[in-house]
C-alpha cells in the first residue's frame, strides 16, 4: 500500500534551468548550421572545389525561385532573433540576405553569385559566433555595416550616373539627327 505522504517532484534548480536553456540555444544554432548547409553546400560540383545547395537551384525557377530561397534563408534570421543576438548582428545577417536577394534576381548570374556568396552559411556563422560569445564585440560589425551601406550607396550613385550619361548621350544623338 502507498502512504499518503507522496513526495512531489522537486522543482528544477537554477542550474538545471540554465543547462536546459543552453541546450536549446545549441540546438537552434545546430539547426541553423544544418539549414545553411542544405541551402548553400549540399553537393560538391565534380571537378571543382565549389559546392551547390538548394538556394541557387531554387533560384533557377523564374520569378518566384529567388523569393522562395530568401524566405528559407530568413528562418536562420528568425533563429537569431529568438536567441536574442545583438541587433548589429541581425543587421549584418539582413544585409547578407538582401545582397543575395538583389543580385540573385539577375538571371543565371545571380545564381552563380549565390554559389559563391553563400549568404546562409555566412549567417549561420554569424549566429554561431554571436550566440556563443559571452562578451559581444560590435566594433567590427559596425565597420562592416557602414562599409556595406557606403558601398551600396556608391554603387547606386554610380548606376544613376551611368543611366543619366546614357540618356544624355542617346538624346544628343537623336536630337542631332534632325
Amino acid at each position: 500500500m502507498r502512504s499518503g505522504n507522496a513526495v512531489a517532484n522537486p522543482s528544477p534548480g537554477p542550474s538545471q534551468d540554465s543547462s536546459e536553456t543552453e541546450l536549446r540555444r545549441q540546438a537552434l544554432v545546430e539547426t541553423a548550421v544544418v539549414l545553411a548547409k542544405a541551402l548553400d553546400t549540399t553537393v560538391k560540383i565534380p571537378g571543382t572545389s565549389l559546392y551547390l545547395g538548394l538556394d541557387p537551384l531554387i533560384g533557377l525557377i523564374p520569378g518566384i525561385g529567388d523569393v522562395l530561397a530568401n524566405l528559407m534563408g530568413t528562418v536562420i534570421l528568425g533563429m537569431a532573433v529568438r536567441l536574442e543576438v545583438p541587433r548589429i548582428v541581425l543587421t549584418r545577417m539582413s544585409l547578407n540576405l538582401l545582397i543575395n536577394g538583389v543580385v540573385g534576381a539577375i538571371p543565371i548570374l545571380g545564381d552563380l553569385f549565390s554559389v559563391w556568396f553563400r549568404s546562409n552559411s555566412r549567417n549561420a556563422d554569424l549566429l554561431r559566433l554571436a550566440a556563443t560569445q559571452a562578451t559581444r564585440r560590435t566594433r567590427y560589425d559596425w565597420a562592416y555595416v557602414v562599409g556595406i551601406v557606403g558601398g551600396t550607396v556608391c554603387l547606386l550613385l554610380g548606376l544613376v550616373a551611368l543611366v543619366l550619361w546614357m540618356a544624355i548621350s542617346l538624346w544628343s544623338r537623336f536630337a542631332g539627327i534632325q
